[in-house]
């Protein structure tokens, strides 16, 4: 019926009270073995469906996440088929109670819902059992490993990580295309007002978040090229890659959606009082960009699960096991070098063992700060909350480190042309560099850097831009987002931007009448009766 497009469907698991904590989900499934039933309960207000896109008005079946129950015996969160609304006049079924959860900050043509049930039965085949599965009597028959369902967040958080690079792009090709035609106030006496991305201010707000685009779109085809591998290998029966799969998407999901976000709004205070406008496409972009913090796993939360296998394989490491993937660098800290060591910042070998080294020792010390917190008596649970500030440093710092280190391998390809390998070096050199500059006291605690490497690094940025301002329209072309995609006045590929500014403006409903009807209840009473008081 889905195929045949009989039925329309979302995916039912969060609650008012329960998000990214899986387990603590609170609606039920209780199996009843005398009618091979499933009996679905939101037993308490917070157990109530809440954001599940489509829920609100459209979908007539959802997947609901809900707590099995066998013989009085919890069997964690488990998906189940449910129709909720009828199929011939769309009414909520009996037992159902659903709507729409009201206006949002942005997405407001989707209606985000909620859902309770109470007491509605399913049958036993309307279980997922393609890993678990309950047999007529009511035998429960665990998954392969508890690990499979990672298979499907992975996923999803690479395609995460692939839109956060697409929306960052978007609003760095309307920045720049319209720093190109906006100019700004007279930079020599007598002379024509410069364009403003000619300002290094200017480049220094947007050429920063350029590289980061083009970082994390590489980031994103590689994970899911990854995924695309493991999947193959997981269906086969090897579920060795999940853990690291799901602990690099996990971390890789955080770091570009908040990049993306702060990105975003730098972009939007870029195009000055314009960018605020509707017609910039930006605060759109903006709001339907924003939740992607918290849907798919809350940031925090994701960098915390990464940081979890970061302190595995480290401890690993201490114990003599060899490291492989993007944890291999955990086997050993790289000893610090002697002061007064020269190097070449700009080089991205160097680059990249900057980053490697802080990872490292960024995981090292969070290690040690887990094993003091419980050397002084608090149990697991308490040491690694007291100890969680420095796990996500730590989980960012081997983020970031994967992304250099990704952008940097890929420019190895000897089929790229000459000339283009040569601007996304400085691509990925701006990248890296204004990324340490950001975080210069992570590299400079330990004396792996000095204070005249860091100045280097700032003259290394400068010099980068001035080489990068005459490719700037061009890198933002390559995107190749169409008018129509990119929805923007200020980005518009003609830059014709000033003519459609008015057209846009003309064509507000406030505008197709000279006088406005409000000015007739309102405004006129109130003027005439103040001037009878002159």
């Amino acid at each position: 019926m889905a195929e045949n497009c009989v039925i329309i469907g979302t995916y039912a698991q969060t609650e008012m009270g329960h998000g990214t904590f899986l387990r603590g989900l609170e609606t039920t499934a209780t199996y009843d073995p005398k009618t091979q039933e499933f009996i679905l309960n939101t037993p308490t207000l917070t157990a109530s469906k809440w954001w599940p896109g489509g829920l609100g008005k459209t979908s007539n079946y959802c997947v609901l996440m809900a707590q099995l129950y066998i013989h009085g015996k919890s069997y964690g969160p488990h998906p189940f088929m449910v129709q909720i609304r009828s199929l011939q006049d769309h009414k909520p079924l009996p037992g159902v109670t659903v709507g729409d959860i009201g206006p949002k900050f942005g997405y407001n043509t989707i209606e985000n819902g909620f859902l309770a049930v109470n007491n509605v039965r399913i049958p036993r085949e309307n279980m997922l059992m393609k890993y678990s599965r309950v047999e007529p009597d009511g035998t429960y028959v665990k998954p392969q490993s508890t690990k499979l369902a990672y298979g499907t967040m992975v996923f999803v958080r690479a395609t995460i990580v692939v839109q956060s690079a697409r929306v960052l792009a978007n609003a760095v090709t309307i920045a720049t295309r319209y720093s190109c035609v906006r100019r700004q106030s007279e930079m020599k006496p007598g002379q024509p007002e410069p364009q403003v991305l000619d300002y290094v201010t200017q480049q220094y707000k947007l050429f920063p978040y350029l590289a980061a685009a083009y970082a994390f779109w590489l980031t994103g085809q590689t994970m899911m090229s990854v995924y695309t591998t493991s999947s193959s290998q997981i269906s086969k029966g090897d579920i060795s890659v999940l853990p690291e799969l799901h602990a690099l998407s996990a971390g890789l999901k955080a770091l570009s959606s908040w990049v993306a976000n702060v990105g975003m709004e730098e972009c939007r205070m870029a195009c000055g009082g314009h960018g605020y406008s509707h017609a910039s496409g930006l605060p759109r972009l903006y709001a339907n960009m924003t939740p992607s913090a918290t849907y798919e796993g809350e940031n925090t939360v994701m960098m915390l699960q990464t940081a979890r296998y970061l302190m595995k394989s480290y401890n690993q490491s201490l114990q003599g096991e060899k490291l492989a993937g993007s944890v291999a660098y955990l086997s050993g800290v790289q000893p610090v070098p002697a002061a007064g060591r020269t190097r070449n910042i700009l080089d991205l070998g160097v680059l990249c063992d900057a980053y490697r080294h802080r990872a490292a020792r960024l995981v090292h010390e969070a290690a040690v700060q887990l094993r003091n917190e419980r050397q002084a008596g608090k149990d697991q649970p308490d040491a690694w909350n007291a100890a969680s500030v420095d796990l996500v440093k730590a989980a960012m710092a081997h983020s970031q480190y994967f992304v250099v280190k990704n952008f940097a391998e890929r420019l190895t390809d000897s089929t790229l042309d000459s000339s283009i390998s040569d601007v996304l070096t400085r691509l990925c050199q701006l990248h890296a560099l204004h990324g340490l500059v950001n975080n210069s006291g992570d590299f400079l605690e330990d004396g792996y850097l000095t204070g005249t490497d860091i100045r280097q690094a700032r003259r290394h940025i400068n010099a980068l831009m001035a080489k990068l301002r005459p490719d700037a329209v061009a890198l933002v072309d390559a995107f190749d987002f169409p008018d129509g995609i990119l929805n923007s006045v200020l980005g518009r590929y003609d830059g014709n931007v000033y003519e459609h500014l008015l057209e846009w403006a003309k064509a507000s409903p406030l505008n197709k009448t000279d006088v406005h009807e409000s000015y007739h209840k309102y405004l006129k009473p109130f003027l005439e009766a103040n001037r009878a008081k002159l």
